[in-house]
């Protein structure tokens, strides 16, 4: 079914309680095939998130990239430029497939992702220049460059806003991690201000993790075995999450913020990453179903997508009534001895370490790739 299309569907639903869709997905196949229009035409699709993993799925996969490879490994380039080369790319055609969203939301939406190098998590400078290169080699209005939520990246989160670069903070995990990424974020927009770049055209959200969360708190509250403790399982991840937005909707209330909302400025959304549930014990839509909030962005796996399209339970805000069931239920979990900073502290040292380790498995098949085509050039 169209957008156009006056029947109600679960996506169409979602959509009109202010979500806004993304997908997690991205691919050579997907945008050549027609299949990244198809979902915009037909499943309310407004967006596009990429991260090293999937890149690592779709470059490795192989197909649709022969012909740049071959080029590349005929100019002799480095593994690092080609896959920058190639991934940018990929990203550019998206932005341009989701260029008349963009227009009809005023930058809102239309929006893709990509991440800088995840190496330089934890060098602010370095994340900077990657940011810097990233916008300029994309080329497109309608492009978020992903800088993680480490201490480094913080600093780097405020510089690059204050460049007039829209950025997607990643790997959010704890909610005193996202106040400092809204704080940053509220200071970017503060110097972009006094240089005098017009802050209606920057636009960021803030991706907080939810299902990681579940995954690993679910496992310790296992070990604990406890009647109370199984009780609890699959609710930390929403309780976290909903708390988040209640932050949210703090934080852009707040005197500052409403001063440069009056300046033009716009809200960082937040944004539901990690969406597909871990444990298949949870309804598949779970953090679909549960999660709705007005101006939220909810990106998901193209499996969820589906899932939510076929059999998801759209029933309005689920989230704002919420806060202090969230509340009761982190503090029954914290007083099962499972402390709750030192579950943000891992995840965050794991989400790290997992893009870290795609992105070299990335660079490894594609020093291969450039490797075979350079021999058979011979």
């Amino acid at each position: 079914m169209s957008n156009a299309d006056s029947t109600v569907t679960p996506l169409k639903s979602l959509a009109g309680e202010g979500v806004s869709i993304w997908l997690d997905d991205l691919s050579r196949k997907r945008i050549e095939s027609g299949n990244l229009a198809e979902l915009i035409e037909n499943s309310h699709v407004v967006g596009v998130t990429t991260n090293p993993s999937i890149f690592q799925a779709a470059i490795g996969s192989g197909e649709g990239y022969e012909e740049q490879l071959a080029d590349l490994a005929t100019r002799g380039v480095t593994v690092d430029e080609a896959v920058r080369m190639m991934t940018t790319a990929d990203v550019r055609a998206a932005a341009d497939i989701l260029r008349p969203v963009y227009d009809a939301t005023q930058g809102r939406d239309g929006r893709v992702s990509i991440e800088v190098d995840p190496r330089l998590a934890h060098d602010t400078d370095a994340t900077v220049a990657e940011a810097k290169q990233l916008s300029w080699l994309v080329d497109r209005p309608n492009v978020m460059i992903k800088i993680p939520a480490t201490k480094a990246g913080l600093p780097a989160i405020t510089e690059v806003i204050g460049l007039g670069i829209s950025v997607n903070v990643t790997l959010i995990f704890s909610l005193e991690r996202y106040r400092a990424v809204m704080d940053a974020y509220l200071a970017g927009l503060e110097k972009a201000q006094a240089a005098g770049i017009d802050l209606a055209g920057i636009h960021s959200v803030a991706s907080f993790f939810v299902s990681r969360v579940d995954a690993e708190i679910d496992k310790r509250l296992d070990q604990v075995g406890t009647d109370e403790a199984k009780s609890l399982k699959g609710r930390a991840a929403l309780a976290n999450a909903r708390l988040a937005y209640e932050a949210y909707e703090e934080v852009f209330a707040s005197e500052r913020a409403t001063k440069l909302e009056t300046a033009g400025a716009n809200k960082q959304r937040p944004l539901w990453a990690s969406t597909g549930v871990k444990d298949p014990a949870y309804k598949d839509t779970l953090y679909v179903d549960e999660l709705v909030a007005p101006g939220t962005v909810n990106t998901m796996p193209e499996g969820t997508l589906k899932a939510t399209a076929d059999h998801g339970e759209i029933t309005g805000d689920t989230v704002t009534g919420g806060y202090e069931q969230a509340r009761a239920d982190l503090k029954a979990v914290d007083a099962l001895g499972i402390s709750y900073d030192e579950v943000v502290q891992q995840l965050e040292d794991e989400g790290v370490a997992k893009f870290d380790v795609a992105w070299n498995d990335l660079l490894g098949t594609v020093a291969n790739r450039l490797a075979g085509k350079e021999a058979q050039a011979k």
